[in-house]
């Protein structure tokens, strides 16, 4: 295993000596691997820091000397000073040196594969970050890796069209992060089965024998990502289990529509609010995405992550007594819903209302009134770590929603089911309810 970095090296960098460290660095690496046969080794990974200066000449021949044959991971990460300057040497692969790379992840460089090439035969992963390479050269580049799992592409931004073929058969997830130009996304590879895709909205064409069960989609700054789920997605993903959407801005409800999601079981939404127009105020109805509910008959879990404005119109004064009932089919399968950054929204009250009469097998429900990222983020007041709580708008919104679910929620839960309430930050600001 030959892993160069600062740690490894012994380099400890103080300021003003990065020119020292950068010299350090280049000797280092040289001597080692000009003494070292390369034979043996099965782990090559390189961190090149902006402030090295590595000579092209210096790097290739690094390269040159450590994958051998036998090597199964190569890792060359460069800093974005690089990205439009230095090529990753595809040469360096010829001769069977390649054939046993099994993880190759390249980031900051030029990737330009010849025609015809024929090396990473036993490939499983390839992460890619900020490379310049075209669909043509990704292509060329996996054309004949048939072990070829997983693909990872961030800000590869020469990236129009991505074409996955069916001769990868052990192909089995793609994750897509912000190529800014990429227009198409196709696959025909029989076993995908999990797509991650953040960035502009694409075409996204899956064949009618797709078996992709697992899918996430984030638009970068295009709204209306919970639309588009419902009404393009069911006929793109016939026999999706899990989706995750997280969208900026919905600036339309949720539409009925009439294509199901007949096996999804998991589905987890993120609705934002970052609408570029201030002056418009914008208020979803939350009691829409029934009809998400409606078109996912199998479905198990449903968890929301709300991070909108506090103060729209909807959510400063209502009538709990005049709730919209909307008739739906029952969720006979529905056993657990979580609600984060639960606001005193009339409709997401509505929504929630709905979901205790009609979700028959409902065990828990969990309703927090802060906005939490991610189940591994327990982090409930940032003060422990900045120093500042939330805005007080946010406190104050948070504590009216508590109030909602005490005076309006709790009396309805069924003995059966259990809840699980979050409640805000009480040691930043002491806010009095009652006067809320």
């Amino acid at each position: 295993m030959l892993i160069f970095n600062e740690e490894t090296l012994g380099l400890k960098q103080k300021e003003g000596q990065k020119s020292d460290i950068a010299k350090a660095f280049t000797r280092r690496v040289d001597q080692i691997l000009r003494n070292h046969s390369g034979a043996g080794v099965k782990i090559l990974k390189l961190l090149i820091r902006d402030y090295y200066k590595i000579n092209t000449c210096h790097l290739n021949r690094w390269l040159e000397n450590a994958i051998t044959p036998g090597i199964e991971e190569v890792a060359l990460m460069l800093s974005a000073k690089h990205r439009a300057k230095y090529e990753f040497p595809c040469s360096i692969l010829l001769d069977g040196r390649g054939n046993s790379i099994r993880y190759l992840r390249l980031s900051c460089c030029t990737v330009r594969p010849p025609f015809g090439f024929d090396c990473l035969r036993s490939l499983t992963k390839l992460h890619l970050s900020q490379v310049c390479i075209t669909g043509d050269e990704l292509g060329c580049l996996v054309s004949n890796s048939f072990a070829l799992d997983e693909l990872e592409l961030k800000y590869c931004n020469e990236l129009i069209c991505l074409k996955i073929p069916f001769c990868l058969e052990q192909f089995s997830c793609l994750r897509v992060f912000e190529c800014s130009m990429l227009q198409v996304m196709e696959s025909t590879a029989p076993n995908l089965s999990t797509v991650d895709f953040m960035g502009e909205p694409v075409q996204l064409i899956l064949g009618e024998s797709s078996r992709v069960k697992n899918l996430k989609v984030e638009y970068s700054y295009e709204p209306n990502a919970v639309n588009y789920a419902i009404t393009k997605l069911p006929s793109i993903v016939p026999h999706l289990e899990t989706l995750t959407v997280y969208s900026t801005c919905e600036r339309v409800n949720a539409p009925m529509v009439a294509n199901k999601f007949l096996h999804l079981k998991d589905l987890d939404i993120y609705i934002g609010d970052d609408d570029d127009d201030e002056d418009v105020a914008i208020v979803y109805d939350y009691l829409s995405l029934i009809s998400f509910l409606d078109a996912c008959p199998a479905l198990e879990s449903f968890a929301m992550r709300v991070d909108q404005d506090d103060m729209k119109p909807d959510s400063v004064f209502w009538d709990a007594s005049h709730i919209r009932q909307i008739p739906r089919q029952r969720h006979d399968k529905l056993q657990k819903v979580q609600v984060n950054g639960f606001r005193s929204a009339k409709s997401l009250f509505e929504l929630t209302c709905h979901i205790i009469e009609n979700a028959t097998s409902l065990e828990i429900l969990t309703l927090d009134c802060i906005c939490i990222y991610g189940e591994e983020n327990t982090v409930r007041c940032s003060a422990s770590e900045s120093g500042k709580c939330m805005p007080r708008s946010k406190v104050l919104e948070a504590h009216k929603a508590l109030s909602i679910i005490k005076k309006y929620i709790v009396g309805r839960i069924p003995s059966a089911v259990k809840l699980n309430v979050g409640e805000p930050c009480s040691r930043c600001h002491a806010i009095d309810v009652e006067l809320l």
